[in-house]
C-alpha cells in the first residue's frame, strides 16, 4: 500500500486501490498482473525487438507521468484474478468484455515477446508486463477478439497498445482517438479558443453518457490542489482547466483532456449498461499528497460499492437513457459534406468519348532509374515463378540483396507502389512483403490491380511489380512515419505492413554540407520543410473498415443515379481521409495527385459506354478536388481576384462561402477561424496558399486550357484520373497524391507551368502539359526538389513521338529554370495507357523505370490522356 504513484510512462497506478471493485461494480469479470520492467523505449514509437540495459534506462522525475522518474518496480510476477492482488503489487488490468470487431481472434502467439525479465541485464519494456495478462484473458476467454485503448492524441500509449494487440492477433481499437478534431455539434460563443472548445466537446460527452472521472493527479503549471477530485465531466471543469493553464501557456486541445500527463483521472460511474453499481470514496478516504514541483496526488482509501436510483438510471445520458447520450461523431467534416454538395448537384454527364487512334505507338524515353541522387527510385519486376507466393518471394529477396548491397536499412525505404495482376493475390503478397519490416513504421504503400493490362511490361505469367522510393542517406531521426492501427472514427486504420504516411526533410535530398548531420540540428529540424508521402486512401468507414452503404439518388439531380450518388460519396470520404493524414503531417500543399477507378460495372470494359463512364468519373474527381481546394469550377480556379466573389452556377452562394462551415474549404475555414477552424500542427491550413509563388501566364489546372489572371488564390495541384482494374476491397476510387509539402515557409514553394505545342504532323488535342514545382529548403540558397509533371494528350492521330516525355520535360525545365542549375530528371513513376504500350511492340520495362500499365488515363475535362510521367530532379 505504500507504493500508491508508480510515476510510469505508460500506466496510471494513483488510485488503484479502487480497480478491485470494478468486477462487481460492472459483472464483468477483472484480471490482474503486476507491472514489471521499466520505460526501456522513451520514444513515441515501440518496437517490442528492442531493449535498453538497465543502466541506460531512462530516469522518470516526479510530474508528468511521461516525463517523471520511475521508482523500481516490485519484483512480485503472480497473476490475480478478480481484483485480489497482493498487497504492493502495482496491477494492470483487463477486462473481459468482448468487444465485438468482427475478427477472430489468433491466440497461436509465439512465446518470444512472453518473457518479462531477461537474464543478461536488460529489462523489458513495461509494456510487455500487458502480453502474459492478455494471454492470461484469451486463454480463460476464447472468443474476446480486441483491444481497446483510451489514447485520444497519445501516440505513446496507442502505438504500445498496438504493438501488443497485433502480436496476440487482437483488433487494436482507439474510438477516441482524435476525437478532438472529430466534427461535433455546434458549440456556444465563448471566450475559450477553438481548440479548446473542442477539447471540451469530449468532456461535454462524458457527460451526457453519464460517465464521471475524478482528477486524482495534477502535474502541470496553473493546476493545483484545488482541482483534486474536480469531475472532468462536470459542467464548467472543462473551462477551468483551459483557463488555469493557460496562464502558464499549457493550455491546448491535448491538455484540457489531460493528454499530456496534466492530470490523471479515476472513473467512478458511468452508464447503466456498463456500471450497475457506483464507486463512492468519501471526503474522510481522500488525503492529499504533494511531491513538490506542482505535483499533487490522492491517496485513497475504503472505496465502496453504492447501489444507482431508478431516477438515476433514467436521467443518465441527458434524459433519454443514456445510451442515446453517446454520441458518435458525423462521417464527413462540415467542409466535406459541402464538397459532396457540390458534387451530387453538378452535372458532369455528356462527355462524348475519345476513340483512340494507336497508329504504329508510342517508343517511350528509355530514361534509366538514376542511383546517384539520394532519392532513388527501385524497381523489382515479377517473373515466370509460378505461384503468387513464391513470385513475391523472388521479389522481396531481391529488394533484401539491393539493400544489402547499399548498406543500407528496410527504414531507408519512404514509399512503395505494388501493383498487382490480380487483386485476389493481395493477401498472399501482403503476407510476404510484411517479412520485410520488424521495425515501427513500415514505408506508406499504394497497391492497384492492373488485370491483363500488367502483360504491357511483364511476361504473362508474372504476378506484381514493385516500385520503391528508396532515401540512401538518411540521417538518425530525420525520418517520421504516422501508422494507426486501432480503428476509430478519424480515418482507416493500417493493420497492415504499411503506414498512413511517412516524411523526411528536403534538406536530406543535398549533399552533406546540407544535411542535417549532427544531432543538435536534426533535433531542431521538425521546424524545416518535409516531403510527406501518404499511402493511397480508399473509402473505408473508420470505426467499421467499410465501405460506406449504398446511397439514394440525389434529389436536387434529376440525372443521378443510386451508383452516381455512391461513388460521390466515396470520392468524397477517400479525400476527406487523405485531407486528415495531411493535416496531422502538418501538409500544406500537394504537388499533384492521381485518382485511380475501376472499369464502370455493367458496361463493356473496351467499349464506347466504359469511356464515356470514365469520362464521366474523372469530371467527378476533378470537381471534388477543385471544392477541396476551395475552386469549386474551373472559372472560377481561373477567374482574376475580381471575380472570385462571383455566385457560380450550381454553386454556393457568398453568404455560404463566407459564413457556412459545408461550404468552407479547409483553407477558408482555417482562415476565418472560429468553429471552422481545420489547422494543422504547426498551425497552417490545407491547403495554405501562403506558402507558393506562383509563376505562370496559362491556367492554374495542369489540364485545363491556358487562361490569364491566375494567383495563388486560385491554383489547384495537377490532377489527373487512371482507370485500372481492381482496387483493395472492391473500393471505387483511391486517390493517392505523389508528395505533400509541410513545414514549408511563405512563398518557398513555386509553380510553374507551360504548354509545348504540338509537334509538327500531330494534331492540336496532343497538346503536351508540363507543371513543375520547386520546394527549397531554405531560400534561394538552399536545396530544392524539382517534380515535373507530363501529361501527353491522346491526339487524332496517336502518339508516336520518340522520347516524347523525356523530351517535354527537359525543354521545360530549360524553358523554366531562369538560370539555375537542374539536374538530370529522373523517372518516379510513369503512368501509360497499355493499349498504346502494346501497340508499340516489344517494350523494355526496366528502361521504362516504374511503370504503371493502365486501361485508360483521363484529364480533369474527361479527355484521354496516353501518359503521365512524373520526373524528379534536385537543384
Amino acid at each position: 500500500e505504500d507504493e500508491h504513484d508508480l510515476n510510469s510512462f505508460m500506466y496510471q497506478t494513483v488510485g488503484h486501490q479502487v480497480i478491485p471493485l470494478y468486477a462487481e461494480a460492472t459483472g464483468i469479470p477483472l484480471y490482474r498482473r503486476a507491472i514489471t520492467g521499466g520505460a526501456a523505449q522513451s520514444g513515441k514509437e515501440y518496437s517490442h525487438f528492442h531493449h535498453r540495459p538497465s543502466s541506460t534506462a531512462p530516469r522518470l522525475q516526479s510530474g508528468s507521468g511521461r516525463e517523471g522518474g520511475a521508482r523500481p518496480p516490485p519484483g512480485s510476477d503472480k497473476e490475480d484474478h478478480h481484483g485480489q492482488a497482493g498487497s504492493g503489487d502495482h496491477i494492470i488490468t483487463a477486462s473481459a468484455r468482448v468487444a465485438s470487431a468482427g475478427q477472430e481472434a489468433d491466440t497461436g502467439v509465439a512465446s518470444d515477446d512472453s518473457n518479462i525479465n531477461n537474464d543478461d541485464g536488460i529489462i523489458a519494456d513495461e509494456t510487455e508486463s500487458m502480453v502474459p495478462l492478455l494471454r492470461a484473458v484469451m486463454a480463460a476467454h476464447p472468443e474476446a477478439n480486441a483491444l481497446c485503448a483510451g489514447a485520444i492524441l497519445s501516440t505513446y500509449q496507442r502505438t504500445r497498445v498496438e504493438s501488443v494487440a497485433t502480436r496476440l492477433g487482437l483488433t487494436p481499437l482507439a474510438y477516441l482517438w482524435k476525437f478532438t478534431v472529430l466534427p461535433a455539434p455546434p458549440a456556444p460563443s465563448s471566450p475559450s479558443s477553438s481548440s479548446d472548445a473542442a477539447a471540451q466537446q469530449l468532456l461535454h460527452d462524458l457527460a451526457a453518457a453519464g460517465v464521471e472521472a475524478r482528477i486524482v493527479k495534477v502535474a502541470s503549471g496553473g493546476l493545483d490542489e484545488s482541482f483534486l477530485w474536480a469531475d472532468v465531466a462536470a459542467p464548467g471543469t472543462g473551462a477551468r482547466l483551459a483557463r488555469a493553464m493557460g496562464r502558464f501557456g499549457a493550455a491546448g486541445t491535448g491538455a484540457v483532456v489531460g493528454e499530456g500527463g496534466e492530470f490523471e483521472t479515476l472513473v467512478l460511474d458511468g452508464p447503466r449498461s456498463l456500471f450497475r453499481k457506483r464507486i463512492v470514496v468519501g471526503e474522510a478516504d481522500r488525503r492529499v499528497v504533494k511531491e513538490g514541483g506542482g505535483c499533487a496526488w490522492l491517496r485513497l482509501g475504503g472505496a465502496r460499492l453504492e447501489e444507482k436510483g431508478r431516477e438515476e438510471e433514467a436521467g443518465e445520458g441527458g434524459g433519454g437513457g443514456e445510451e442515446g447520450g453517446v454520441r458518435v461523431p458525423d462521417l464527413l467534416d462540415p467542409v466535406f459534406v459541402g464538397v459532396l454538395k457540390q458534387l451530387s448537384a453538378s452535372d458532369v454527364s455528356g462527355v462524348s468519348a475519345v476513340q483512340p487512334g494507336l497508329g504504329e505507338g508510342p517508343q517511350l524515353g528509355k530514361m534509366r532509374v538514376s542511383t546517384s541522387e539520394k532519392v532513388q527510385q527501385w524497381c523489382f519486376l515479377g517473373s515466370k515463378s509460378g505461384s503468387i507466393e513464391a513470385d513475391t518471394r523472388a521479389v522481396v529477396e531481391r529488394i533484401c540483396q539491393r539493400l544489402r548491397q547499399h548498406a543500407l536499412p528496410p527504414s531507408a525505404i519512404i514509399t512503395a507502389t505494388v501493383v498487382l495482376r490480380r487483386m485476389a493475390d493481395f493477401p498472399a503478397v501482403n503476407s510476404v512483403y510484411g517479412t520485410l519490416f520488424d521495425a515501427p513504421n513500415p514505408p506508406s504503400r499504394v497497391t492497384i490491380s492492373c488485370g491483363d493490362a500488367l502483360s504491357a511490361v511483364l511476361p504473362d505469367a508474372a504476378h506484381l511489380a514493385v516500385y520503391l522510393t528508396v532515401h540512401a542517406a538518411l540521417q538518425p531521426g530525420q525520418r517520421h512515419g504516422l501508422h494507426v492501427q486501432s480503428r476509430s472514427y478519424w480515418a482507416p486504420a493500417n493493420i497492415g505492413p504499411y503506414s498512413q504516411a511517412m516524411s523526411i526533410p528536403v534538406s536530406s535530398l543535398g549533399p552533406p554540407t546540407d544535411s542535417l548531420e549532427n544531432t543538435t540540428t536534426i533535433s531542431s529540424s521538425s521546424a524545416a520543410p518535409r516531403l510527406v508521402s501518404i499511402a493511397g486512401q480508399i473509402p473505408l468507414v473508420p470505426a467499421t473498415m467499410a465501405l460506406p452503404s449504398p446511397l439514394p439518388p440525389c434529389s436536387s439531380n434529376s440525372s443521378s443515379t443510386r451508383e452516381d450518388t455512391t461513388l460521390a460519396l466515396e470520392l468524397v470520404l477517400s479525400l476527406q481521409h487523405l485531407w486528415r493524414i495531411g493535416i496531422e503531417m502538418d501538409v500544406q500543399w500537394w504537388t499533384s495527385a492521381v485518382a485511380f477507378f475501376p472499369p464502370a460495372a455493367g458496361c463493356d470494359k473496351n467499349g464506347g459506354q466504359q469511356q464515356v463512364a470514365m469520362a464521366v468519373k474523372a469530371r467527378m474527381a476533378a470537381r471534388a478536388w477543385r471544392a477541396a481546394h476551395g475552386s469549386g469550377s474551373i472559372a472560377s480556379a481561373t477567374a482574376g481576384d475580381d471575380d472570385e466573389e462571383e455566385e457560380e452556377e450550381n454553386g454556393p452562394d457568398l453568404w455560404d462561402r463566407r459564413y457556412n462551415l459545408e461550404y468552407m474549404t479547409y483553407s477558408s475555414a482555417a482562415s476565418g477561424g472560429g468553429a471552422g477552424e481545420h489547422k494543422n500542427r504547426a498551425g497552417s491550413a490545407l491547403p495554405d496558399r501562403s506558402v507558393l509563388s506562383v509563376i505562370s501566364s496559362s491556367t492554374s489546372s495542369l489540364l485545363s486550357r491556358p487562361a490569364a489572371g491566375v494567383s495563388a488564390k486560385s491554383v489547384v495541384p495537377p490532377l489527373f484520373v487512371a482507370e485500372v482494374e481492381e482496387l483493395p476491397r472492391g473500393a471505387g476510387v483511391e486517390w493517392h497524391a505523389h508528395w505533400g509539402v509541410a513545414r514549408a515557409c511563405e512563398g518557398s514553394v513555386v509553380l510553374r507551368e507551360v504548354y509545348l505545342p504540338p509537334r509538327e504532323g500531330h494534331g492540336e488535342s496532343e497538346e503536351t502539359v508540363v507543371s513543375l514545382i520547386v520546394v527549397r529548403s531554405g531560400g534561394e540558397r538552399g536545396v530544392g526538389l524539382v517534380q515535373t509533371v507530363v501529361a501527353e494528350g491522346f491526339g487524332n492521330g496517336g502518339w508516336k513521338g520518340v522520347d516524347g516525355s523525356s523530351e517535354a520535360a527537359k525543354a521545360a525545365l530549360v524553358r523554366l529554370s531562369d538560370g539555375e542549375s537542374v539536374g538530370e530528371p529522373v523517372v518516379a513513376v510513369r503512368y501509360v495507357d497499355a493499349e498504346v504500350l502494346r501497340a508499340g511492340g516489344a517494350v523494355d520495362a526496366e528502361a521504362l523505370g516504374p511503370v504503371v500499365p493502365c486501361r485508360s488515363l483521363w484529364d480533369g475535362q474527361g479527355e484521354r490522356l496516353v501518359a503521365v510521367t512524373v520526373y524528379q530532379s534536385i537543384i
